[in-house]
């Protein structure tokens, strides 16, 4: 555990600097889960209580449509994290699922937690305000890249994201982020090697 502490210490101080007396009052809040593949840790329609912190694997968020298909929003690999934030701040009922898409093991951050941290830590507030960012400059860009973008430039930058997805995430879930049919995926691929 003091390597997966020490993880997320390396991931915050690359948002806000944190004093090893105000690191040591976050790590003693921090709970830690593993998570086996193909478990959904956020349902659709629950609420979203944790913010994840990927210290091991990959987590798929995704929404089910009216005609019940699921679609793929995002992917979360290591050294990133996953929420509905607005469920997650709102308290609202989340609009999507998250599941693993391997054996994943996670730091959950609590909205007590969060909270609290923005007053017992120098730049808490600073750190939430970037986390929200960062998490709207996300939403934002998959967006932009679905209704802008050409499915090769999707899947090309995709692979500049996230390089070895092509070995680690199934097919369909890929073909799905992208909003491409599995048999687009794999002519695009065909076409790419």
């Amino acid at each position: 555990m003091e390597s997966a502490s020490e993880s997320i210490r390396e991931l915050l101080t690359q948002y806000v600097e944190l004093n090893d007396e105000e690191w040591e009052y976050f790590s003693s809040m921090l709970r830690f889960r593993r998570v086996r593949k193909g478990e959904v840790i956020l349902a659709e329609g629950s609420l979203s209580t944790d913010i994840y912190f990927i210290l091991n694997g990959v987590l798929r968020t995704y929404f089910t449509n009216e005609n019940g298909e699921e679609k793929t929003f995002h992917f979360s690999l290591e050294n990133t994290f996953a929420t509905d934030y607005e469920s997650f701040l709102k308290g609202s009922r989340s609009k999507y699922s998250i599941q693993a898409l391997e054996e994943s093991y996670l730091a959950l951050v609590s909205i007590d937690m969060l909270k609290d941290t923005y007053k017992s830590i120098r730049d808490g507030e600073k750190l939430g305000r970037i986390i929200a960012e960062k998490y709207f400059f996300l939403w934002s860009g998959v967006i932009q890249d679905i209704y802008m973008l050409t499915p090769l430039e999707r899947y090309n930058n995709m692979k500049c994201q996230f390089p070895d997805i092509l070995q680690r995430i199934p097919q369909h879930y890929i073909a799905s982020y992208l909003n491409i049919t599995p048999v687009h995926l794999s002519r695009l691929k065909r076409n790419r090697l």
